[in-house]
């Protein structure tokens, strides 16, 4: 049985009601807030790798990425919080569900903390710098998804960048001053907890009852591993790459790589403007096509600009690139599929159709077995990421545009009622 939304109190915002102008302008402000955010991350491996020398970055750059493994639940909640939000929970149930999911990532968080030093070959303390970041984006993740929910895209903007900037600038400043890869990234996770507070001050008090139920943690667990099919198929063939591939491939791959990177994360602010208008049943079939209508369009563009600025690689990073620029290209491609993909999986969370992520753990697993057995040189490994994430896509989309059209004709009966 569909999911219908409850009436909005007077005078609350109804973002999913939005015209096309009060999209583009969300679409543009949390775009601007995100590339501020990544531009700040991007620019905390220069000083990172200049301070600590190769050793020091080598552990750096390794429980930075450990972070990224945390940050799936996080975004996970983000999506279940915007949702319930939409679908007229209060606040104060989804903060709780906030608190309850941020106090399990911690304790997840500290159990993991040897174990995580003992993979990555790091100090215990460094390995508790990176994972102590878990329960603040958690904490934050609520806030986030709360003003996802309302429509507050400027606010969203706001945070997105702040919660950026945060992170970086004590994180630089540990650094500045001969702390390691430990204290700095603890350093960040306050800068982290501090954005976290100051992002509930902006969302403001709680509306709605007191008394609303709180939704489970499945939802959540169920969002992450929709967030993990997504992620592990952005990475999985750049680590085959550097698994299998030579030296000398594996390093061209990954400068590829990086226009795969720009062409998924460049339209990201298509699926958190439409995501509250996605869940909302009335609305969610012309949502997700909007979505994915201008998701294809993007991906066209960057993958046609990609194939211009291809000759510029050599004279920006050097000859030794040379054979990429004939494959850049195929690299934004892929990016520009994954970033449908990911408009057809936010879809699927919106709806609670979670299901469809079986199409993208099925792509994850093709792509792997492929890579292993059949890919051996850099273009017929780009040739197998684009060809899987295509055709993943693709398959997700049509049923994601089915699945949301059958949810608006459901509701169509009350509606008219």
């Amino acid at each position: 049985m569909p999911r219908t939304s409850r009436p909005a109190p007077e005078g609350s915002e109804t973002p999913y009601s939005a015209t096309t102008g009060t999209a583009v302008a969300g679409m543009t402000l949390v775009t601007v807030g995100a590339m501020v955010a990544n531009l700040a991350s991007y620019l905390l491996h220069l000083p990172a790798g200049r301070w600590l020398g190769p050793a020091g970055y080598g552990e750096f750059a390794s429980l930075l990425a450990a972070q990224l493994v945390l940050a799936v639940p996080a975004l996970a909640l983000q999506t279940v919080v915007a949702r319930e939000s939409v679908h007229g929970t209060g606040d104060a149930a989804l903060r709780r569900l906030g608190y309850r999911c941020a106090a399990l990532a911690a304790v997840v968080a500290m159990l993991f903390v040897p174990v995580v030093a003992w993979a990555l070959d790091t100090s215990v303390g460094g390995a508790f710098g990176s994972l102590v970041t878990a329960p603040l984006l958690v904490l934050l993740a609520a806030e986030q998804g709360l003003l996802q929910g309302r429509g507050r895209f400027g606010a969203l903007s706001i945070v997105l960048a702040a919660a950026g900037i945060a992170k970086v600038v004590p994180a630089v400043a540990v650094l500045a001053v001969g702390g390691g890869p430990g204290a700095a990234l603890f350093a960040g996770a306050v800068g982290t907890g501090a954005v976290a507070l100051a992002a509930a001050v902006l969302v403001g008090r709680a509306r709605g009852m007191g008394g609303d139920p709180v939704p489970t943690a499945g939802a959540v667990l169920r969002a992450s591993q929709v967030q993990f099919a997504l992620i592990a198929l952005t990475s999985l063939d750049l680590l085959l790459a550097r698994m299998l591939l030579d030296p000398e491939a594996a390093g061209l791959y990954a400068l590829g790589a990086v226009a795969t990177k720009v062409a998924f994360w460049l339209p990201q602010a298509v699926g958190v403007v439409l995501y509250p208008r996605m869940a909302n049943p009335a609305q969610s079939a012309a949502a997700v096509r909007s979505a994915l209508t201008l998701l294809v369009s993007i991906g066209a563009v960057l993958v046609a600009g990609a194939a211009v600025a291809g000759p510029i690689v050599p004279m920006l990073v050097g000859d030794a690139y040379r054979p990429v620029q004939s494959l850049l290209w195929l690299f934004a491609l892929q990016g520009a599929c994954l970033a449908v993909l990911q408009g057809g999986l936010l879809s699927a969370i919106a709806g609670e159709r979670t299901h469809l992520a079986l199409v993208a753990w099925a792509g994850l697993a093709l792509e792997a077995v492929l890579m292993v057995t059949v890919a051996s040189t850099l273009r017929e490994f780009v040739a197998v990421a684009v060809g899987v994430a295509a055709v993943t896509a693709t398959i997700v989309a049509v049923l994601a545009v089915r699945s949301a059209t059958s949810a608006t004709d459901d509701t169509a009966p009350h509606r008219n009622r």
